[in-house]
């Protein structure tokens, strides 16, 4: 049975019920995650699927790690890439994947057969699938992050909402309550930078991730409200 782990010691604001330690993705089952895509990639014969299961063999955030490497490999900063350069970031990201797999994955994204695929469509291509209720607990979360409702998660956002006062490194005196946000906030950011500032997009597609090893709704649900207090 999957276990729900939730940091239990921490200290909650009240404003918002919420400690920055409760919902850490720390306190995510990391192992879960791993174990699971490593299941699925041998089950599997669907090349895109090859890609996301090798990615998410690296935890939740493989996709959003490797979709970093796509964009600092993107030299031209076109927001594309062909087959030899997806080819290129597999082995780069030391995916282990033939180029037959590889070329098998780029002509199932590349749905107009432009010969270049967009950031946008390998994201959405890669990004375990969703079902409504499990995207609707995700918009959820996002929706009680974003305090200012404009759509971005930032420092602003949760500075004041959100305790951070039992964190380690705030404790010890090493980091800042800024510094614990941002650094928070960099668990779900994407692509080649990090600007301190979350998108729903980002915040969805680590979540898919983190879906992506869990078997039940129920489980998926219960696990969200537990986090963020839903």
């Amino acid at each position: 049975m999957q276990k729900i782990n939730v940091n239990s010691s921490a200290c909650f604001a009240s404003a918002g019920g919420l400690s920055i330690l409760n919902i850490s993705p720390s306190t995510m089952d990391e192992a879960d995650v791993k174990r699971k895509a490593e299941r699925d990639f041998r089950a599997t014969n669907d090349p895109i699927e090859k890609i996301r299961f090798k990615c998410l063999m690296r935890g939740a955030s493989g996709i959003k790690d490797f979709a970093r490497i796509f964009r600092i490999a993107d030299v031209d900063e076109n927001n594309s890439l062909s087959k030899e350069e997806l080819l290129r970031i597999t082995q780069v990201y030391q995916l282990k994947l033939s180029e037959a797999e590889v070329n098998a994955a780029f002509e199932k994204i590349d749905k107009d057969g432009s010969g270049s695929i967009s950031f946008d469509e390998f994201l959405l291509a890669l990004r375990p699938p969703l079902n409504k209720n499990r995207l609707a607990l995700i918009e959820r979360a996002f929706a009680k992050l974003d305090k200012s409702g404009d759509g971005v998660v930032t420092v602003e956002d949760l500075n004041g909402v959100y305790d951070c006062t039992k964190h380690p490194k705030f404790v010890s005196g090493e980091w800042t309550k800024e510094k614990v946000f941002t650094e928070f906030l960099k668990n779900f950011e994407i692509g080649g930078h990090v600007d301190g500032k979350v998108t729903k997009e980002e915040f969805t597609n680590y979540y898919a991730g983190i879906s992506s090893a869990i078997d039940t709704d129920v489980y998926f649900d219960l696990m969200m409200r537990n986090a963020w207090k839903l």
